[in-house]
């Protein structure tokens, strides 16, 4: 079919005004209309039978702006009729600047919070199912940056606004900011980094080099805030992690070793200390059955055949509780088992002069007394201070 004039059917051209503009309406209604009640309709009963729930997410974010701009597309045409625009008082221009262009601004801002929001409720999904997923949270910031400057350029353009003047005031302007915030852009560049580099993600266990521990419950565009075992919110922005040594307990894996030493005194039935070792570790609840338990003798200590209990647990935050279980548990049982812990002795012996034997030396106060009774008098009382 060939069109006339902007693009629109020239079959439209030869209806009477009102008959074109209540065709091309009727057509973008019923169009919105089988959209919302059979297509959609029809798309939710096939997402329901899906196992993940990012298909359901893209759905009732993109319903609203798929039905407004089938809806507002009859709008934005009538505007591009020749016989409707002659058929109107008014200029073409001004047709399209109160009714073309606000239909249009209109679309373009729906699906711009349709695609912002599907992506950033299709990443607090992935995060709240609790797996590796390939998103980080910085990367919902980043889009939804990307979506509001592609949003305003879109919307710049369809009102006919020259940008160019804006561009060159933008390039001052963000000379001009990136001085002043420069620790800002530091720290989303540092963020953008971390995310790039899978250095941690929200719910690991990390340990910064300043020696802070804590679980990630937040990844911002600026900062990274962890949550200690003390249940305080601790906040580091990004570029200090960037340049920083950080440790994450929870990668690759979530179990960690746990290692607990054990002194015993020389003499000691080491075949039947390590079976006892080993015993304790199995029957505590917090140490995992694979890899097995076992001890080490590392050292010839000074007072004790050094051992080490290795065994494993869970996840990097049991760590610290299965390390006070087994040191009562090995407590207990080598006090009835009479397996001695030893500890440092030392004989400190003091040599000197026997006090008996000691020859008395005589006060200053007599050598200097004079043979007057006011001196002698002086003298004594000085002795006897």
């Amino acid at each position: 079919m060939r069109s006339g004039g902007h693009g629109c059917p020239r079959f439209l051209d030869g209806l009477p005004p009102w008959q074109a503009a209540a065709v091309v309406l009727a057509v973008s209604l019923g169009a919105a209309v089988v959209a919302e009640f059979v297509v959609l309709r029809a798309a939710r009963r096939f997402v329901t039978r899906t196992e993940t729930g990012l298909d359901e997410i893209a759905l009732a974010e993109l319903r609203v702006p798929l039905v407004t701009s089938l809806a507002l597309a009859g709008v934005f045409v009538l505007t591009r009729i020749d016989g409707v625009v002659a058929a109107v008082p008014v200029s073409q221009a001004a047709l399209e600047a109160f009714f073309g262009d606000p239909a249009l601004t209109l679309v373009v801002l729906l699906w711009a919070w349709a695609l912002n929001e599907t992506v950033n409720r299709g990443v607090d999904y992935l995060q709240e199912q609790g797996a590796r997923y390939d998103f980080a949270p910085v990367f919902s910031n980043v889009w939804t940056l990307v979506v509001a400057v592609g949003t305003v350029g879109t919307v710049l353009y369809i009102w006919s606004i020259d940008v160019t003047p804006l561009l060159a005031g933008a390039g001052v302007a963000g000379i001009a900011v990136g001085f002043a915030a420069k620790d800002t852009v530091a720290n989303f560049f540092g963020g953008v980094a971390l995310y790039f580099d899978d250095t941690y993600r929200v719910g690991d266990f990390v340990e910064l080099d300043s020696g802070e521990t804590g679980t990630v419950v937040k990844v911002g565009v600026r900062s990274t805030t962890l949550l200690t075992r003390d249940e305080v919110l601790v906040t580091v922005p990004n570029s200090v992690l960037n340049a920083t040594k950080v440790i994450n307990q929870s990668a690759p894996s979530r179990r960690r070793r746990v290692r607990v030493p054990v002194g015993v005194a020389y003499g000691t039935d080491l075949d039947r200390l390590e079976a006892l070792l080993v015993d304790i570790a199995v029957a505590e609840k917090l140490v995992l059955d694979s890899p097995k338990p076992r001890c080490r003798f590392r050292r010839f200590g000074d007072s004790a055949l050094e051992y080490e209990l290795l065994c494993w647990v869970s996840s990097p935050t049991r760590r610290a509780k299965a390390v006070h279980r087994l040191n009562r548990s090995i407590h207990d049982e080598f006090a009835t088992a009479g397996i001695e812990i030893p500890y440092p002795q030392r004989d400190v012996s003091v040599t000197g002069a026997d006090p008996a034997n000691a020859t008395p030396q005589p006060s200053p106060a007599s050598e200097t007394a004079g043979g007057d009774g006011a001196s002698g008098s002086a003298a004594d009382a000085d002795v006897e201070r």
